[in-house]
Formats: C-alpha cells, structure tokens, sequence
C-alpha cells in the first residue's frame, strides 16, 4: 500500500439505527459509490432509534411491521423478498426468518458511541448489522452485544461498564436531539460534506452524483 493515500476524502455524516434494513443497503450502495469513484469517506455514524419505547421483551418483526405500517402479510413479505434480493446483489444477507423479531437499540447506540472513542464505530455498526440482519442475533442482549463488541476487537469488559454505568447514555440522547431538532425523522439520512441530506437509501447511481458534486466544489 501506498502512504499516505492520495484519494479525495469526502466527509459523510450518517443517521441511522442498526435494525433499519434500508440504512445497510444504503450504505452498501453508497460504498459501491465510492469504490467506483476512487473515493474515501470521512464517516461518522449518529444514533436514531426507530422504536424508542421497544420493551425489553422485543415484539415480533412481522407483527410488529404490520402493526406500524398498517401492512398485510403478504406485503410484509414481499417486502422482505425484495430486501433479500437487494441485500444479495449487495454482498449482504438478510436471513429473515417467522421468528425475527424487532428489538430496542437503545444499548447498542450506547456502545457505539463508545466506540467511536476507541476508532472502531464503524466496524463495530457494520457488525451490528450482521449480528442482526445476517445472523438472527438479538442486539439488546447485553451477552450478544458484549460478543458483537470483541469480534471488532474491543474490550468486552470496557462495554460491559460502559452498559452498567450508562456512562454514554446522555451522549446519545444528546446526538439523537441534534438530529431530530435538525428535521430528522426517517433513516438513512445521509449529510454529504455538511450540506448535502439524502433520506432513504437513494441508490448508487445517486450517490455517485452528490460525490461528484462535493469533489467538483472541493476542487
């Protein structure tokens, strides 16, 4: 490898909540931007919870999104289909199953907030998905999440007190306010450059245009 790596650096700012299906495939598509433009990120990821007042206990997926959105059965697996299909084509699996259930991230937002003291808030969300989407794991279970934080190589210990003492819980109410008072109230919501918002996972032929843009205004 070349050092230091020359390529333009784009900073992206990135709100969303690890059980949102659509911000991993708006990350993935927006990654295949980058590649494709010979682009590095500059990436933070902020915290949003979909489901703020989720019991411990977690409510079945198919009930729960049929229940918020007023959906059919069959739309809601229609609806999974075409997220197994795009998560495909994406180098991403969802193994959605009759038992996948939605939970409270509350904790999980904690730790990557955490994390990103430590340098490793991006592995560690990217981790979260798989945990949650690829492998059926429950990521407001302390045990799965202490797992979730060793595999990116963080202290399983440190986030355990991190749990306990609910030392970054401010902090995230703090980042989720910011976001909310700012209009926020869907994820993805992707902030290019400090200027630029994209809501929804918009595509990778979209997101190579607004790289494209904020490399012309650098330029």
């Amino acid at each position: 490898m070349t050092s230091p790596d020359s390529r333009p650096v784009v900073q992206i700012d990135i709100v969303s909540d690890v059980v949102c299906p659509w911000c991993i495939v708006g990350f993935r598509q927006l990654d295949q931007a980058l590649q494709q433009q010979n682009v590095l990120a500059q990436l933070r990821w902020h915290p949003f919870e979909l489901n703020p007042s989720m019991g411990p206990e977690g409510q079945n997926l198919r009930e729960h999104i049929m229940e918020k959105y007023g959906s059919t059965e069959e739309q809601s697996q229609q609806a999974r289909d075409r997220l197994t299909s795009l998560g495909s084509e994406l180098g991403f699996d969802f193994n959605f199953t009759d038992e996948s259930r939605m939970v409270n991230t509350f904790a999980a937002h904690q730790l990557l907030d955490w994390a990103e003291t430590q340098g490793r808030q991006h592995p560690l969300k990217l981790a979260l998905f798989k945990a949650y989407f690829s492998d059926q794991k429950d990521v407001s279970d302390v045990d799965v999440l202490a797992s979730v934080v060793a595999s990116v190589g963080l202290d399983e210990a440190a986030a355990r007190t991190v749990l306990e003492s609910q030392a970054h819980a401010a902090s995230v109410r703090e980042k989720q306010q910011f976001w909310t008072s700012r209009g926020i109230s869907g994820v993805p919501s992707m902030v290019f450059g400090g200027k630029y918002l994209l809501t929804g996972a918009q595509g990778t032929e979209t997101y190579t245009q607004v790289l494209q843009r904020c490399l012309a205004e650098a330029a």
